[in-house]
């Protein structure tokens, strides 16, 4: 047994929010209180440590998230910087150490960020300083692509080639591939790079956890696809896998699953089967969200539409009678009405076949039309939502959707009409550190301080025990893992974070450096 004591302990359990000691054995905790009553309880071996006052904290979890990307793109180019011109010093400089032929590498861009205004890059400018390599440079959004001449070739793209459905391949005035490919149209040029390994994905998986950890990460909900499953379960009989991971299911595969008979919930406490996952449309960014009325920069432009909500129901139906729930993409405010309808349709049905209500999400929920904003806590239906974003997205919503942002990332509104929150990050389209979540999330300002001192539509910030919820207990609810996982409570599992300040009591502002001083999964510590 091993007993924690004069620790500064928030368990996130309403029945004893607060405590000085925790008693634990094996994996799960057997008592939270104080020394004296915790000793009393104790048998056997009895380890003790003194935590001399440090902030314990259940371990986080991050409700979105791309494991394999975000392992993998730690050895990616990082495009995420200022100028247009400093992305290309960077990947002219990658250029030079890399053989010709070989693919290279980057994430991050978003021209929308860039001191030279919004304007899209091209495939020429990355010809200049890679002529002799393939280029591929994932959008920030990961809805947009930024490929080189030698890229496009390759995937045999030309200024002839049609457009395929839900994607855009970009041409100038004159007709001409730009380079740059929009949501399904990245796919031409994806399946001609070489696929890495799942030996590959596993190292990089293996990698990539103490990084995780070292943030305050115990748990995750994973994005990706098959590749990205089948790494995990070997790093699982392994037993290297030293996170909770709730696996979703992309929705061209859910006749598999339905064959194969798999429903959500099924695993253990280390990997588990999550949601169906479906695209109802693109992003802000690359104007591919799908709206009602046209983005205010582009008139013609309402996004991309994947389909309708009817056709979402077909999946759903499919989906609810393997047993399996549903979590959406859905960022423009006629995408999450399609969703919603969706959902509506998908509740009589349960009701009528007997089936039980699953928890149901939608991802990212980005921008909402007012009407639709009750009927998430109506319907039972998870708000999944990434508060990095706010901050990130702010000025490019205010630019795209004008007026309409007073209902982007609002996820004061859904809390006040009684949602449940879920929050991640999305990463690697952002930092999957969720100390940054909790600062977006209690602020809505950037790291410098913009837009002001009250943050970007201050009405939808969030205390800090909201916001640190959505990461713990609303994450676990979202996982069907909340008699586990979320709070540090008796017969929970040991997953718990140290912290050497107080975040209820510091300044805001000081989340932005902090990370966790020691972290254990488990019973174990991974980080110390």
């Amino acid at each position: 047994m091993k007993l924690f004591y004069n620790a500064n302990i928030y368990t996130l359990d309403e029945k004893q929010p607060k405590a000085s000691a925790v008693l634990i054995a094996g994996a799960r905790i057997i008592a939270v209180g104080d020394k004296d009553q915790l000793e009393s309880l104790a048998h056997g071996r009895l380890e003790k440590q003194d935590m001399q006052g440090r902030t314990i904290l259940p371990g986080l979890t991050d409700a979105h998230l791309h494991l394999q990307y975000y392992a993998l793109g730690l050895e990616k180019i990082d495009c995420e910087t200022k100028t247009k011109e400093e992305c290309l010093r960077r990947v002219a400089e990658r250029a030079k150490n890399t053989p010709p032929a070989e693919w290279i590498f980057g994430h991050g861009w978003n021209q929308n960020e860039w001191s030279e205004g919004g304007d899209w890059p091209t495939a020429s400018e990355l010809d200049v300083i890679a002529p002799n390599n393939p280029v591929y440079l994932t959008a920030k959004s990961l809805h947009a692509a930024w490929a080189n001449t030698s890229a496009l070739n390759l995937a045999q793209v030309a200024s002839d080639t049609p457009d395929p459905k839900n994607g855009i391949i970009q041409r100038d005035s004159s007709g001409r591939a730009t380079g740059i490919l929009l949501e399904s149209a990245m796919e031409l040029v994806v399946h001609v790079i070489p696929e890495p390994s799942i030996e590959n994905i596993k190292h990089a998986i293996e990698k990539a956890q103490p990084y995780l950890w070292k943030m305050g990460l115990t748990g995750i909900h994973d994005f990706d696809r098959r590749d990205s499953f089948m790494a995990l379960q070997q790093l699982h009989a392994q037993g290297k896998l030293k996170l909770r991971v709730n696996k979703n299911i992309p929705v061209d595969s859910l006749d598999h699953a339905f064959e194969l008979g798999l429903s959500t919930g099924f695993g253990d406490d280390w990997l588990w089967i999550g949601s169906v996952k479906a695209f109802m449309d693109g992003a802000l960014g690359p104007h591919t969200a799908a709206m009602f009325q046209p983005y205010s920069d582009a008139p013609e432009n309402r996004g991309i539409l994947n389909m309708d909500g009817e056709e979402l129901f077909e999946y759903c139906r499919k989906a609810a009678d393997a047993g399996l729930s549903m979590s959406v993409h859905a960022i423009g405010d006629r995408a999450n009405h399609e969703v919603l309808d969706a959902f509506e349709q998908l509740r009589s049905y349960e009701t009528e076949k007997n089936l039980p209500h699953l928890r149901h999400r939608i991802e990212h929920v980005q921008v909402l039309h007012p009407d639709d904003a009750p009927r998430f806590a109506r319907l039972n239906v998870i708000a999944s939502m990434q508060p990095i974003h706010a901050p990130s997205d702010m000025y490019a919503a205010d630019r795209f959707w004008g007026e309409r942002s007073a209902l982007a990332y609002a996820w004061r509104t859904q809390l006040n009409y009684g949602a449940h929150l879920a929050f991640g990050s999305d990463a690697p389209v952002e930092s999957p550190n969720p100390f940054l979540g909790l600062h977006a999330a209690v602020t809505r300002r950037r790291p410098d301080g913009s837009p002001s001192d009250e943050g970007w539509y201050p009405q939808q910030k969030l205390t800090m025990a909201e916001a640190l919820s959505a990461y713990t207990a609303g994450a676990a609810y979202a996982a069907n893992a909340e008699h586990r996982l979320g709070k540090l409570a008796e017969n929970y599992l040991a997953d718990l974070i140290v912290l050497d300040q107080d975040i209820f009591s510091m300044d805001p502002n000081e989340l932005l450096s902090m990370h966790a001083s020691a972290t254990m999964i488990g019973g174990e510590w991974v980080l110390q």
